[in-house]
């Protein structure tokens, strides 16, 4: 089975990486390293492809710290839930496509099924891998945002439909959400979903993140930083 490697010394020696088909859940505070961190892992090496879903930024936005990593463009796809809104006109391409508006959960299940077919029929690069399936990660930033617009139910089913398509196309999921802004519930039902949860937290200014649901992959807090989209962990 494919494993996707996090980029990360402490993890992929020991566990391999991502396991294809999983889904991991990315909780932290506001004002946090969530989305560099969560954008590292969703970060594309050589012969993978990276769909974002993108309810905060515009695509340029998504673009631009994906090029800050080095990656090549042309491996990056961007659902972007923003844009449409200001400039109504704008037409999609393969690799960036346009939805309404956060609330829009079918135009974007269509778009992300669309950029996918595309992955799938070498129709999506002018550099196509070869690999079969081809690795695909895949990073909602974020289900926060989402929650804000829908019911939790609506939600629910809406994200079933994502984590399941990843695992049926052997892909790798990250779901970024804010865990000051949800009650227990909400975060404990969203977990159900999950293979894993990636959490951070802030004290004094120090950023710690722990993993848990990764085979051999110690769920300790670790210190770390991020630099110009990488993640370094601090001994």
């Amino acid at each position: 089975m494919y494993n996707f490697k996090s980029g990360l010394a402490q993890i992929d020696p020991v566990s391999g990486g991502f396991e294809a088909g999983s889904n991991f859940l990315v909780l932290a505070p506001p004002m946090s390293f969530a989305e560099e961190l969560a954008y590292f892992f969703t970060k594309p090496l050589p012969g993978e492809y990276a769909v974002i879903l993108s309810t905060n930024d515009r695509a340029a936005g998504v673009i631009d710290a994906f090029k800050i990593m080095g990656v090549d463009k042309r491996y990056v796809g961007t659902i972007d839930a923003i844009t449409k809104s200001s400039t109504p006109g704008i037409v999609d391409t393969s690799r960036l496509m346009f939805v309404a508006s956060p609330t829009d959960l079918t135009g974007i299940g269509i778009k992300f099924s669309k950029m996918v077919e595309l992955i799938f029929d070498g129709e999506f690069s002018d550099g196509e891998s070869g690999l079969f399936p081809p690795p695909i990660r895949f990073c909602v930033n974020s289900v926060s945002t989402l929650l804000m617009y829908r019911k939790l139910e609506v939600l629910y089913q809406f994200l079933h439909v994502l984590t399941s398509k990843l695992k049926k196309i052997d892909g790798v999921g990250f779901y970024l959400l804010n865990k000051e802004s949800f009650d227990d519930k909400t975060i404990s039902l969203i977990k159900q979903l999950m293979n894993g949860v990636i959490e951070v937290k802030v004290e004094q200014n120090t950023h710690y993140m722990r993993i848990q649901g990764m085979k051999g992959v110690s769920s300790d807090w670790v210190k770390f930083s991020v630099q110009k989209g990488q993640v370094v962990i601090i001994p």
